[in-house]
């Protein structure tokens, strides 16, 4: 288990991120996995938040179980089980770089589209079964490679304008279940060693905490101002994945 104060600290500030994401602030959890690779190797952060994710996984979907859109998730789960198997057979031959520069510029074309686009922003009805499958696809893959999972899943579901606790709730269900299909290549992969699981273990009550402070705050947010905060959201960590992905790629 790591001693460094430095990794501490960096992991509260990471688990204080994934819990607003878990409470329903989705996509903020993003910054968790790259700030602790700053202090030990990628991998090894992924396998330490996993365990965390698997906890407030049950936390949210304890809260949510009653607000979640089973179309969406059953549409989005056909994808998701592909996207994990693909990820799982390309792990060795895409760097965590390509895919948050991938996805970066895929949801900053979304917000762009979103906000600049002359048609009127009003409610739409659901999207093609397809469109689920791939963007299920796509979140799973990303999120098993770089627990960048959040922004393909918002460009499918957000412009559905579901009510606040629905769009959080679908949100819990869905990466819930592509965290449990984790588990199977991050075992494979022999990440999850004695020292990895105790360090989660540590870290837990903060994770909890911060959990329900992210739900606190979804309900005390107006559904206009949650879905403006959303937007704002995917638009900046669109803008931190491609600063990212450039710099690893390019620059490191």
């Amino acid at each position: 288990m790591p001693t460094d104060p430095i990794f501490y600290i960096a992991a509260c500030i990471a688990v204080t991120f994934l819990g607003l994401a878990k409470g329903g602030f989705a996509g903020v959890g993003l910054v968790a996995t790259p700030l602790l690779s700053l202090v030990v190797p990628p991998v090894q952060a992924i396998a330490i938040v996993l365990p965390i994710l698997l906890v407030q996984d049950a936390v949210s979907l304890w809260v949510y179980w009653r607000d979640w859109d089973k179309w969406n998730v059953k549409v989005m789960t056909l994808g998701a089980f592909i996207g994990v198997s693909a990820a799982w057979a390309l792990a060795a031959h895409v760097s965590d770089a390509q895919v948050r520069l991938a996805v970066g510029l895929i949801a900053l074309i979304f917000v762009l589209n979103y906000w600049f686009a002359p048609a009127p922003k009003k409610e739409r009805g659901r999207p093609h079964a397809a469109a689920g499958v791939f963007w299920g696809g796509v979140s799973a893959f990303t999120s098993t490679l770089s627990h960048a999972g959040g922004p393909p899943f918002q460009i499918y579901v957000l412009p559905q304008r579901m009510a606040k606790l629905r769009f959080v709730g679908t949100a819990t269900v869905f990466f819930a279940l592509v965290n449990y299909m984790k588990l199977v290549p991050f075992f494979a992969l022999g990440q999850f060693s004695a020292a990895n699981i105790e360090t989660s273990l540590v870290l837990m009550p903060l994770a909890i905490a911060t959990n329900f402070l992210g739900v606190w705050l979804v309900r005390i947010t107006p559904t206009e101002i949650f879905y403006r905060i959303a937007y704002g959201l995917v638009f900046l960590i669109a803008l931190a994945l491609i600063e990212s992905g450039v710099h690893d790629l390019f620059f490191a």
